[in-house]
């Protein structure tokens, strides 16, 4: 599991709940965005185009919206990295795909 220097994945917990699910915790560099540049720029794009794209009345309207809008960046939304294709384009596992 790769992830940032942030304090909660320096604890212990962290490190407890990684061992249990057998997972090795590693860390970027620190000041390094870079290293995370796909998760940043997610980061930003759900910043701008979900969680305060528009008003939501309360926290659970919010998490309400976040669903459907997950849905339309995987699948409908064309993301420049990829040629302007939907990810979903690019799963070749997809369950029921092969006979």
């Amino acid at each position: 599991m790769l992830t940032d220097n942030g304090g909660c994945y320096r604890s212990r917990d962290w490190a407890s709940a990684c061992a249990e699910l057998g997972l090795t915790a590693k860390r970027t560099r620190p000041y390094r965005p870079q290293t995370n540049g796909k998760v940043e720029r997610f980061n930003r794009t759900m910043t701008s185009e979900w969680a305060f794209a528009q008003l939501f009345t309360s926290e659970a309207d919010r998490r309400a919206a976040f669903p459907a809008w997950l849905h339309t960046c995987n699948h409908h939304r064309p993301h420049t990295g990829i040629g302007g294709h939907p990810p979903i384009s690019r799963l070749i596992n997809l369950p029921g795909q092969y006979s």
